[in-house]
């Protein structure tokens, strides 16, 4: 079960979304270890939600459609002040030591992700054993390796970002680098809302 998850897994968390963005353009503006916070948040909170809809929370939910249209209105109101936040950036303080993506960055970046909850319950739909054997373990093991895998997918991000801001380390450059994180925050921001 653990290799067919994995590859369930590789195209969602690897690929361009939300998470990876914010970490991406996190680790060029702030440096690598300055996101640590933000992972942290993000990734108890990935650990603590997928656990949830493990055992019951996504079923719940699912009686309220309002609450994934209130979140999905919420989540990509936060990636465009996120966007926003890169924007106004000055491009000599794009790596300034005083500040850093915050552990509540992660938190509510998780949170207000409603695509998020989808595929954590359809993660549990396609590797939970339906016989109920074991449910505690399989839902602990499933989610463990959800958020380790995405916690893998992130600090690849966040170092991808972090290199390319050594790659555009001029003012001029810096300011661009922080337009092209904007405008990709801007555009899954969207991508959010019209999905």
């Amino acid at each position: 079960m653990i290799p067919a998850l994995l590859v369930f897994l590789f195209p969602l968390a690897y690929s361009p979304g939300p998470g990876n963005l914010f970490f991406a353009a996190a680790g060029a503006r702030f440096g690598a270890p300055a996101t640590i916070a933000a992972s942290a948040g993000y990734h108890i909170a990935t650990w603590l939600v997928t656990l949830a809809i493990g055992f019951g929370g996504f079923a719940a939910l699912s009686r309220m459609p309002a609450v994934f249209e209130i979140l999905k209105v919420l989540g990509a109101l936060y990636v465009m002040w996120i966007a926003w936040r890169f924007l106004q950036a000055a491009p000599d303080d794009s790596r300034a030591s005083t500040t850093s993506a915050r552990f509540t960055d992660g938190v509510v970046l998780l949170l207000f992700n409603p695509k998020a909850y989808v595929i954590i319950a359809l993660m549990f739909t396609q590797f939970l054993s339906a016989s109920g054997q074991n449910a505690w373990e399989q839902v602990l093991l499933i989610t463990t390796i959800f958020t380790l895998n995405n916690l893998l997918a992130f600090t690849i991000w966040t170092l991808a970002g972090a290199r390319l801001a050594r790659v555009f380390n001029s003012p001029e450059q810096s300011r661009i680098l922080n337009m092209i994180f904007a405008f990709a925050l801007f555009a899954v921001a969207v991508w959010m809302l019209v999905t």
